[in-house]
């Protein structure tokens, strides 16, 4: 359990527009959207902060926490769901998988296991973007 910060300027819009304030409805949606089940999962705006509740998975959890807080608008996630804290790694400008992959897991060649535990939220291995946040699988 902890609080997430994310790039507020970064991430989908799932609003439509630019302006428009984050909703549970939308952040909602953008979850069922993403096919994650999050059935048990609670979800509470509050301005550009976002709690997420009830119980998940370790899986879940971690996957609603990035899909909720890599959309544009928001800048903190905190997890009231039990289990272990995730282990999340912002994109800075330049990086790769393979990069991300050979700092945080000490293998670069190991970039798939990054990718698939980031999934459905990432279609390609090579469309990630500064400011978004990934999940780093541990053992």
């Amino acid at each position: 359990m902890g609080i997430w910060n994310f790039v507020k300027g970064a991430g989908k819009s799932v609003f439509g527009k630019k302006a428009a304030e984050p909703n549970k409805e939308d952040l909602l949606a953008e979850i069922e959207a993403l096919g994650l089940d999050a059935e048990g999962v609670d979800v509470t705006v509050e301005g550009d902060k976002v709690l997420v509740s009830g119980t998940a998975s370790q899986e879940m959890k971690e996957k609603v926490i990035l899909a909720v807080g890599n959309v544009e608008g928001i800048a903190a996630v905190e997890d009231a769901i039990e289990g272990a804290d995730p282990v999340f790694h912002e994109v800075k400008k330049g990086e790769s998988l393979w990069g991300i992959s050979a700092k945080t897991l000490g293998n670069g060649s190991r970039y798939m296991e990054i990718f698939e535990a980031n999934k459905p939220m990432l279609s390609d291995p090579d469309k990630i973007y500064p400011g978004q946040n990934l999940r780093i699988p541990q053992a």
